[in-house]
């Protein structure tokens, strides 16, 4: 409930100092009119006392920084104890590899060897090509039954 409080209570908190922030003038506003434009005495100079907005946005700032720690801080070490997520094959335990002596590689076990099967051979069909289309492609044209030679 609390962290649910604390969440409200955080974005309120940065959308006011959004607002704020976007409703101040800066310092180079007078710019302009600093370069002979205005009566301006100085163009990037002190600002003087400071006015209601940049107090609020002072504290809106140390608010919100404070939360944010604090947030923080609750979720490293909340009251609340970890919950147990579910892992699936994650969760299960590891089978330890028996050590060897100093100086040795452990044992890897050997895969049990499969057969070699070799693939069999198929015999590739032979195309076939019409008697038109080979003719052609040895060059020789031979004329067609319909046609006469003159």
């Amino acid at each position: 409930m609390l962290m649910l409080i604390l969440n409200v209570v955080y974005v309120l908190v940065a959308v006011a100092m959004i607002a704020l922030i976007l409703m101040q003038r800066g310092s180079g506003a007078a710019a302009g009119s600093g370069f002979g434009a205005g009566a301006s005495g100085t163009v990037f100079g002190a600002r003087g006392a400071s006015n209601f907005l940049s107090k609020s946005t002072k504290w809106l700032a140390v608010v919100f920084f404070g939360i944010s720690l604090f947030m923080a801080w609750y979720a490293s070490h909340g009251s609340r104890p970890a919950a147990q997520q579910d892992l699936g094959l994650m969760s299960a335990p590891v089978e330890s590899v028996p050590a060897a002596p100093a100086g040795e590689l452990p044992a890897v076990p050997k895969a049990p060897a499969a057969p070699v099967q070799t693939p069999v051979q198929q015999p590739v069909p032979q195309a076939t090509v019409p008697a038109e289309a080979g003719a052609k492609i040895s060059g020789e044209e031979k004329p067609s039954e319909g046609t006469q030679n003159r």
